[in-house]
C-alpha cells in the first residue's frame, strides 16, 4: 500500500534498501532540480565533507548511499537517490533528501514529488510512499524533502519540506560542510586568465562504481563501513567550483 504523506508525518521503512526519487514537471522556464543526500549523526552534522552525495561528489566512500542520476518520463524528470540501509555506519542518524536549483527559486519548479521504493522489490513495484513537496516561500533554491532516520534498530521516512533561500551551500554549511568562500582557488578554477570559464581540475577520487540504471531492479550489496570520520585528508573544493558541475 502507498501512503499519501503529509509534511511532519513519517511512515516505518522495512525495506532493507531504498530509493528516493524527485519528481517534477518539465516547461520552457522549470530549472533544472538535483537531487543530493546528506548523512548526519546525531548532532544534524556530518562527520566529514565525505557525508555529503552531491553532483560533484555522486558516491558516498563507503558505498551505502549514492545519485542513480535523472530520467525522462513523459512530460516529468525525475532524479534519484538510493540507500542501502544495511551498509549505513551506526553512528550516522539520518539520511536527508535534498533537492537544489541553482539559485533559481522553487516557485518555479511545478508539480515536486518525492516518492520512496524499495529498491530491493522487482519490477514495477508501487512506491512505500509518496509527498507533495510545497516551498513554505517559493523562494527557496534548495529543499529538504524528506529523512530517512533511525528509530533504535529499525528505519523511519519522515516528509519534511524544510527550505533555504541560500541554496545548497547554505545548506551544506548550516550541516558541518566545509565551506571556503574567500579560497583564491575558487577563482582561479571558475575563471581561466582572460576571463572566461576554465575546465576544472580532474577529480582526484576513483570514478564511482557503475550502478543499473534506474527502473530496473537494484542489486544490494554489503559494502564495506568506512573509518570513523572518513578519510582526513579528504577537503571538498571551496565554494565556487563545488558547486558548479563538472
Amino acid at each position: 500500500m502507498t501512503h499519501a504523506m503529509q509534511k511532519g508525518s513519517n511512515i516505518p521503512v522495512a525495506a532493507l534498501a531504498v530509493r528516493a526519487v524527485l519528481r517534477w514537471t518539465a516547461g520552457p522556464d522549470v530549472p533544472d532540480v538535483d537531487a543530493s543526500a546528506l548523512l548526519v549523526g546525531a548532532d544534524g552534522r556530518v562527520r566529514s565533507d565525505e557525508d555529503f552525495v552531491f553532483y560533484n561528489q555522486p558516491r558516498h566512500p563507503s558505498g551505502a548511499v549514492w545519485r542513480l542520476g535523472k530520467k525522462q518520463l513523459g512530460d516529468g524528470i525525475t532524479d534519484a537517490v538510493q540507500a542501502d540501509l544495511r551498509a549505513v555506519t551506526p553512528a550516522v542518524d539520518r539520511i536527508l533528501v535534498v533537492a537544489s536549483a541553482e539559485d533559481v527559486p522553487f516557485e518555479r519548479v511545478h508539480d515536486l514529488r518525492i516518492l520512496l521504493y524499495d529498491a530491493t522489490a522487482t519490477g514495477g513495484s508501487e512506491p512505500l510512499a509518496y509527498f507533495d513537496v510545497r516551498p513554505e516561500t517559493g523562494a527557496e533554491t534548495a529543499l529538504i524533502c524528506g529523512e530517512l532516520y533511525r528509530r533504535a534498530d529499525a528505519w523511519k521516512f519522515r516528509a519534511l519540506g524544510e527550505g533555504y533561500s541560500n541554496g545548497l551551500v547554505g545548506l551544506a554549511t548550516d550541516h558541518g560542510i566545509s565551506v571556503d568562500e574567500n579560497a583564491p582557488e575558487a577563482q582561479e578554477q571558475v575563471q581561466g586568465p582572460s576571463g572566461s570559464p576554465a575546465t576544472p581540475a580532474p577529480p582526484t577520487q576513483a570514478p564511482p562504481v557503475a550502478q543499473p540504471a534506474y527502473g530496473y531492479p537494484q542489486p544490494v550489496a554489503q559494502a564495506p563501513v568506512p573509518a570513523p570520520g572518513g578519510d582526513p585528508s579528504f577537503r571538498l573544493p571551496a565554494q565556487g567550483p563545488q558547486f558548479i558541475r563538472r
